[in-house]
């Protein structure tokens, strides 16, 4: 492919995908670390952790989108992924419950220090339009390969170790992608010319963000993705074991279903915008999750849900795909440092506010009210970009 002719990218994202099967490989190991501690309260340790992440998420990615522009970026992602390793491989040796919540911040601040510094370098590498796409397009595949592979790779691994050395593979894992990433010379970060103090340096790409019609409009959109996505990660496993009566081999199939969906559409999409606007594209991927969450409030059997968590992955990926492009086309060059960590940030808090509603909802009101309650978010958050994002902006800072 093209794009690999490039070094630096190929590195790039070969450590990418090595560091994303790792922390699958920690997902797992968690989960079963959570129960060997607490047993039948493992989903509310769990729960907790997932929030903790979202927090971290939140918090750290601003902070370090201010400061990224005066590290030198290969240095930076470098030693985040050294103290990645260090704060997985402690996992192990946790024997109380405090402590998993402890290295999960940790762990999610270190990585809401890299993956905006990550994004914000690719288009440095890729300046023309077309094979930035492609790249976007890339990698929303390696995360949803991460999400089909990682169980099952956790699966065969745990039949001949114990989960423990899962975390160990994913230090490991995260020790191979801090070497593919010093194996490169990456472009040096734009300098940021704006003065200000250090709110001014926090706040600077939030408010950009804000400041932007069509990114006001991303936002809205990041919203309806996320109460598609929690209802589909949250609440799959409650409704195929508890109310179709089935096991975990098909829990593990609809899963999958919404991985699919979501690959078809990053394949596919690059090529769509090449003649289509982003703006139409990117609404409908809205309307389709509203869609398939709707369609969940007529019961459906496994067939039918299988389809209808494909049809939520796929208008997903038709948001998620061009939200790079989009923050390229809305900043310049020192700007996107702050204006990636703050996607990063917001979209987080979209999800931060949707996977205890999701939760809450399928606990308290049944799966019925949930598909209901997050199909109305996800439709009410969908118009509201389509106000917030007029189809008339085409201008860089508009």
């Amino acid at each position: 492919m093209e794009l690999f002719r490039d070094r630096r990218y190929r590195h790039l994202f070969s450590a990418q995908v090595i560091a994303l099967i790792g922390t699958g490989l920690t997902t797992i190991g968690l989960a079963l670390l959570a129960s060997e501690l607490v047993g039948e309260r493992a989903g509310e340790v769990l729960g907790t952790a997932l929030a903790i992440k979202m927090i971290a998420y939140v918090c750290i990615a601003p902070v370090v989108g201010a400061y990224a522009t005066r590290l030198p970026r290969r240095a930076l992602l470098v030693t985040l992924d050294l103290l990645r390793a260090v704060v997985v491989v402690s996992l192990p040796f946790v024997t109380e419950v405090w402590q998993i919540y402890l290295l999960i911040f940790l762990l999610n601040a270190c990585s809401a220090g890299f993956t905006p510094v990550f994004q914000a370098t690719i288009p440095d590498i890729f300046e023309d339009e077309r094979r930035y796409t492609r790249a976007l397009s890339l990698s929303r595949l390696a995360y949803d390969l991460e999400n089909l592979l990682s169980p099952l790779l956790a699966a065969l691994l745990l039949v001949v170790m114990s989960f423990n050395l899962l975390f160990v593979l994913n230090a490991a894992a995260f020790l191979l992608s801090a070497l593919l990433v010093v194996s490169v010379s990456l472009p040096s970060p734009h300098p940021q010319t704006a003065g200000g103090g250090v709110w001014a340096r926090l706040t600077r790409g939030i408010n950009h963000y804000l400041g932007t019609a069509r990114l006001r409009g991303l936002l809205a959109l990041n919203m309806a993705v996320a109460a598609a996505g929690a209802m589909q990660i949250v609440n799959t496993v409650v409704y195929v074991r508890h109310a179709l009566g089935l096991g975990e081999t098909q829990v593990a199939i609809a899963f999958a279903a919404a991985g699919g969906g979501s690959m078809v559409v990053a394949l596919t999409l690059p090529k769509l915008l090449e003649r289509l606007d982003q703006r139409p594209v990117m609404l409908t991927g809205g309307l389709l999750m509203s869609a398939s969450l709707l369609a969940g409030l007529m019961e459906p059997g496994f067939v039918m849900l299988l389809l209808l968590w494909f049809v939520l992955g796929a208008g997903a990926s038709m948001v998620m795909t061009p939200t790079g492009r989009l923050l390229k086309q809305s900043c310049r060059a020192e700007e996107r440092p702050a204006l990636f960590a703050a996607q990063f940030s917001l979209s987080h808090a979209c999800w931060l506010v949707a996977y205890p509603l999701a939760g809450w909802l399928g606990s308290a009101l049944g799966m019925m009210s949930a598909f209901a309650v997050l199909a109305i978010l996800a439709l009410a958050a969908t118009l509201l970009a389509a106000r917030l994002w007029p189809a008339q902006v085409t201008e860089a800072h508009a």
